[in-house]
């Protein structure tokens, strides 16, 4: 084979087997409120969650999905590992709720 031919079929075989860059999804928790209450994302993103309350929360996945528990004043990042809707509370403070829809 010729030495053109090996360098644009490694190219080739590289480019299939790397994979799409993740992205970040940034949630923030204000005055007892997520924002957005409604986020898209897709499997393999990474959420930041954005406490910029003076309480801890957490972001406890009614599914079991997921349980993120966010100190004051601080950001916590997790990566999506499942794909569906998952609606999503604060254990400590039920009344704040959202919906994350995680795509395959």
């Amino acid at each position: 084979m010729f030495p053109e031919r090996i360098a644009l079929l490694s190219v080739v075989v590289l480019g299939l087997i790397v994979p799409a860059r993740a992205a970040s999804i940034r949630i923030t928790i204000d005055k007892l409120v997520f924002s957005p209450t409604m986020a898209l994302a897709k499997v393999g993103d990474t959420v930041e969650w954005i406490n910029k309350d003076a309480l801890t929360h957490t972001a406890t996945a009614q599914n079991g999905n997921f349980d993120v528990t966010l100190p004051p004043s601080k950001t916590v990042s997790s990566v999506l590992k499942k794909a569906g809707t998952v609606d999503y509370y604060c254990r400590f403070h039920p009344n704040m709720k959202a919906t994350l829809t995680i795509a395959p």
